[in-house]
Formats: C-alpha cells, sequence, structure tokens
C-alpha cells in the first residue's frame, strides 16, 4: 500500500506541473478549432535535449529529486506490480517455452530529444495509432481533432488538416462522385497514417480522409462502410508487389479493403469472422499479417488474400513485422 501511496504521490506531482505549463501552451492558440496559422514555441522549460540527458537531466522532465525515491527503485517497483490489460486469462506457460531470451545490452536507439510543447490526443484506449515520424525532422500528431506537423528542428507546429469544420473534397469532379454521406460533415479521428508524400485518416463513423501533402485542400473522403460497427481501426499505406502504391484499411464491420491512390476506388476486399483491429504489410510486401477481436491472427498473401497460417494467443490491437 505504501508504494501505491508514492506512485500516486509521484504522478500528482508531475502532472501538477505538466497542467501548469499545458495552459499556458493552450493560450497561445486561440483558435477554437486548432488554427490555421504556424505556431511557434518560444517557451523550452520543460524540454529535454540530449546533452542535458548526458548530464543526468531525466528525460521525461521528471524532478526525481523532489521524490522520497530514485528512477530505478520506482521502476523496479512498476515491473513488479503493473499488469497488461488482457482480455483471457490464459496461461502462457507453453509460449514461453517457445520463446527465446533476448539478448540484453544492445543499442538501437539514442535520445534526442523530449518536448512537452506538443500534445497529442488519444480518444480511445487501443486506438493508438495517431502519431507518425516520416523523418527526424517531421512527426504528425492527432490534437483533439486536428492533424498536426511538428518540426522538431524549427520548433514549429503546423495544422495539416482540421476535422472539426466541414471536410469537403478540393475538386468538384470528386465531389461529384462523392458517396460522402452527409457532404461537408465533421469527423472524429480515429486513427492515421502518413507515408509516400499522403496522408489518410480514418473515422469513428466508417469514413476515410485522403490528402497528399504537396497539395491543396482534400483529395478524397468517403465512407467507406455503414455497417453498425463502422469504425476504421487502423490504415496501411504500402507499395505492392507490382510497386504500386496502395491503402489499406481495418474496419470493425470485419472487412480489410485495399484501396489505389489515383481514384480511391477498391481494388481488394477480405471478410473475416471478427472486427479487425489492424493489418501490416511485410518489408518486401508479400505478406500481410490481420488480427482483431479474436484469439487467433492471420498470416495472409497480399496479392491473393490466401491464409498461410494461423498465430493464437489474445486479442490484439496491433501488429508489426520484425
Amino acid at each position: 500500500m505504501e508504494e501505491i501511496s508514492c506512485f500516486e504521490q509521484v504522478m500528482a506531482e508531475v502532472l501538477a506541473d505538466f497542467d501548469d505549463e499545458a495552459e499556458e501552451l493552450e493560450q497561445m492558440n486561440e483558435d477554437p478549432y486548432g488554427g490555421d496559422a504556424d505556431v511557434g514555441f518560444e517557451s523550452t522549460r520543460g524540454d529535454t535535449s540530449a546533452a542535458q540527458a548526458r548530464q543526468g537531466k531525466d528525460i521525461q522532465g521528471i524532478y526525481w529529486d523532489r521524490m522520497q525515491f530514485t528512477r530505478e527503485e520506482y521502476r523496479e517497483s512498476r515491473l513488479r506490480h503493473y499488469r497488461n490489460y488482457v482480455n483471457l486469462n490464459e496461461p502462457h506457460e507453453e509460449l514461453e517455452k517457445e520463446c527465446l531470451e533476448v539478448a540484453k545490452g544492445g543499442k538501437f536507439y539514442e535520445f534526442q530529444q523530449n518536448t512537452r510543447a506538443v500534445k497529442p490526443t488519444v480518444v480511445h484506449f487501443q486506438l493508438r495509432n495517431l502519431v507518425w515520424a516520416t523523418s527526424k525532422h517531421d512527426v504528425y500528431f492527432m490534437h483533439i481533432s486536428s492533424i498536426q506537423h511538428w518540426s522538431p528542428l524549427k520548433r514549429v507546429v503546423t495544422e495539416v488538416l482540421n476535422a472539426a469544420r466541414p471536410i469537403l473534397p478540393e475538386s468538384e469532379a470528386q465531389r461529384r462522385t462523392s458517396n460522402w454521406q452527409y457532404m461537408g460533415r465533421q469527423v472524429q479521428i480515429s486513427t492515421m497514417c502518413v507515408k509516400n508524400n499522403l496522408l489518410v485518416a480514418g473515422g469513428f463513423q466508417g469514413e476515410m480522409v485522403c490528402k497528399f501533402l504537396d497539395r491543396p485542400g482534400v483529395s478524397h473522403c468517403s465512407t467507406i462502410t455503414y455497417d453498425a460497427n463502422a469504425i476504421t481501426n487502423a490504415v496501411e499505406i504500402y507499395e505492392d508487389i507490382s510497386g504500386a502504391t496502395r491503402l489499406m484499411t481495418s474496419n470493425n464491420d470485419a472487412v480489410v479493403r485495399v484501396f489505389d491512390i489515383e481514384r480511391f476506388e477498391v481494388q481488394q476486399k477480405l471478410n473475416f469472422p471478427w472486427p479487425v483491429n489492424h493489418t501490416s504489410v511485410s518489408p518486401d510486401n508479400r505478406f500481410v499479417v490481420v488480427v482483431g477481436d479474436s484469439v487467433e491472427g492471420y498470416v495472409m498473401e497480399s496479392h491473393s488474400g490466401k491464409v498461410l497460417f494461423l498465430t493464437q494467443l489474445e486479442f490484439s490491437g496491433i501488429n508489426a513485422h520484425a
């Protein structure tokens, strides 16, 4: 019980500092929709640089010298007491027998910078594909109802897509052919993906909004499913085996759809017996892994949809290729 109270004390102090600075930053932007203008952040009080980290400053900006225990002690306590969210409480003894122990001590990443000037927001605890880094100087993220671009180099935030305002395609031709059920409607963003100069956002009502970053306005917006469980859970931009850029969506209506990016027409539909939470395409573009509200996950051929084998463990919200 004492460790729990200490944890609460730590979080109360840290969040109090965070909230004070967050309020100051919010006052810099008076547009209720998120603003169209670039926002530069002059205050760096809460930021941590690589040089400061090497000198001993905590990379999250937590003042451990004010606490009753060290970072290492807190980390040990959290690892001992934290319990992951699971849908099924199945024993993992057999799985642990198959898992190889990973060698420790490898260095794969190096800390560069932490900033509290950028505030990504998450609506649903399982829908977290809302931050994308396309380069070390380009980070896209969702803040409330706005997709924004953060430049760590220039320390500038620029709004890219405002979903709190009515969204319409830029071209008149696309407006005429769009199946946008309520033209000019707002979108509550559930997921996003940025790759190959294309930004795609999915919505809680089965929406898909597409914007090329080098073109003005929105290139395409549509409702891809009218099912009662219509949430667009994930979006994947990839190149198929022919080299053409494709767009893959995962929806709660238990369907995975593949679109081209020229006309944004459906090229392929894959049906599943459960809501699909996420799909990922292998680096060689030959295989796709599909997971959802099931203990089974599918490994399939990307071009044919043929199931190669199943994985079994737990309901899954996301996957990636190693």
